[in-house]
């Protein structure tokens, strides 16, 4: 099990459910569509969404207009069956292990897209090669370990239970091949698959109401895998839901890193 922004395991209990990806959007995508401003996404772009969540889908087709154009690509074949509009594309596609769907494109985003892809440095240069001179590229990753605590002011019985279960939560994705420091390699890696004016910043929430939502909803995610790898007990993971239903934690969300560059 691997968390990606379009996988979700919804769990019948719980009274209040979230989706992964409605709680990452709700998080992250003002950071996202800050950032498309400013490198200045308009009409006529033509842009490679790579495994990108709805949200960031819909966001673009109306900043690009009519005259643009949209290719969004997945893994997943039911998703990427449903009906594409214009100027929206979906598309059956590996960015760590096939060609570009194209090129010259304006922009190309991954957001969430390159933790799990074993060889990252192809999909990267398949990033690159997508691009028309001059083109954007914006790469986002969470960095797990960078502020590793879900509660990073332990203060209670509640928060060191909620920090123990984060700490378990990474040594499951850590056994599952996730490369939980991707995102502070970014910027380097962006200038050795040849981007130039490469930048970046981080975006690391706390108290906001959907950390607490993305830290249920990842729970009930892998709750069993947890359980059955005895990185908690069915007892801990109930009792630390019920702590998050109570609102009375304050839960950070694992640092987002966004890097981008252009093309030469």
């Amino acid at each position: 099990m691997t968390l990606t922004e379009n996988s979700y395991r919804p769990d019948s209990r719980q009274s209040r459910v979230v989706s992964f990806s409605d709680a990452l959007a709700s998080l992250f995508d003002p950071t996202t569509f800050r950032r498309f401003e400013a490198l200045g996404v308009g009409p006529g772009w033509c842009c490679w969404e790579v495994a990108g969540g709805s949200s960031v889908e819909s966001w673009l087709a109306k900043k690009v207009g009519p005259t643009g154009k949209i290719v969004v690509t997945g893994t997943d074949s039911s998703w990427a069956s449903g009906l594409s509009r214009s100027p929206v594309e979906r598309r059956v596609h590996d960015v760590g292990a096939q060609d570009p769907p194209g090129e010259a494109f304006d922009l190309v985003h991954a957001r969430l897209a390159l933790v799990h892809v074993p060889d990252r440095a192809r999909a990267l240069r398949s990033m690159v090669k997508a691009l028309r001179p001059g083109g954007r590229l914006l790469v986002e990753d969470t960095d797990l370990t960078l502020q590793p605590l879900i509660c990073p002011d332990e203060y209670g019985p509640e928060e060191q239970l909620a920090n123990r279960m984060r700490r378990g939560l990474h040594r499951f994705l850590a056994g599952q091949g996730t490369d939980l420091e991707n995102g502070r390699r970014l910027p380097r890696l962006l200038r050795q698959s040849g981007m130039v004016r490469v930048e970046a910043d981080a975006y690391f929430p706390v108290a906001a109401p959907a950390c607490a939502d993305l830290e249920a909803a990842t729970i009930r995610q892998v709750r069993g895998d947890l359980v059955a790898g005895k990185f908690a007990t069915d007892q801990d993971v109930e009792q630390h839901l019920t702590n998050i239903a109570s609102g009375t934690m304050d839960l950070a969300a694992a640092p987002m890193i966004s890097a981008w560059g252009r093309k030469r």
